[in-house]
């Protein structure tokens, strides 16, 4: 059986809850994109590539130190480029 993919809902999300209210990602946001990628236990390709363009839009200077470090932890973890 095949996986479904969650790039679409992380997508979603990131447009109407993680960027909408200040711009950058929070703790909670952090989690919430977790959940949805590692929901069927795995971080698939488009997965990987809607995080990528995402983290991408956050530097170590817009977000908490807490928060850096565990988008590099979690980009590290899953080959996010």
């Amino acid at each position: 059986m095949a996986t479904k993919s969650n790039a679409n809902a992380i997508m979603q999300y990131s447009f109407l809850a993680a960027f909408a209210n200040d711009g950058t990602i929070d703790a909670a946001e952090l989690a919430m994109f977790e959940r949805l990628a590692l929901e069927d236990g795995t971080v698939d390709a488009q997965e990987r590539e809607m995080l990528s363009r995402i983290f991408s839009r956050v530097t170590e200077e817009t977000v908490d130190e807490d928060v850096w470090a565990e988008i590099c932890r979690f980009k590290n973890e899953h080959q996010i480029p």
